[in-house]
């Protein structure tokens, strides 16, 4: 599937089927704070696209999801080499799917996200 905000700040999906993916990202300058730390926006963005890549294969044909909200902690700054974002789907009913995504930094927990998915059918477009 194209993801071009994904594509933008160079991550990548290693791994998704249904109710799990694996996701990495080599830390470069564009992903750095002023502080030469990884902003939180990039360790947001992928607990956000790791929850829907672990969903996705999940939904029936003509199903989306969506962000209906993410809780996220982090724990210890980054400033370089890999993060690797593994997340799990903790539960899924008919319309919501509660979601558990884990960053880590070389094998360091850094950041631990939890998210709810609406999950539904889009109505047609009115005529």
């Amino acid at each position: 599937m194209e993801h071009p905000f994904a594509e933008l700040i160079e991550l990548r999906v290693e791994q998704q089927h249904n109710g799990h993916s694996l996701l990495t990202l080599a830390v470069a300058p564009a992903h750095l704070n002023p502080h030469r730390v990884v902003h939180g926006a990039v360790l947001y963005a992928m607990a956000d696209t790791g929850m829907g890549a672990a969903l996705y294969p999940s939904l029936a044909p003509g199903e989306l999801c969506a962000t209906i909200e993410i809780k996220i902690n982090y724990f210890k700054p980054v400033h370089a080499g890999t993060l690797s974002c593994a997340t799990t789907v903790i539960n899924r009913g008919r319309s919501v799917a509660n979601l558990e995504a884990r960053i880590t930094s070389d094998g360091v927990l850094v950041a631990q996200a939890n998210g709810n998915y609406a999950i539904f059918t889009p109505r047609s477009p009115a005529t």
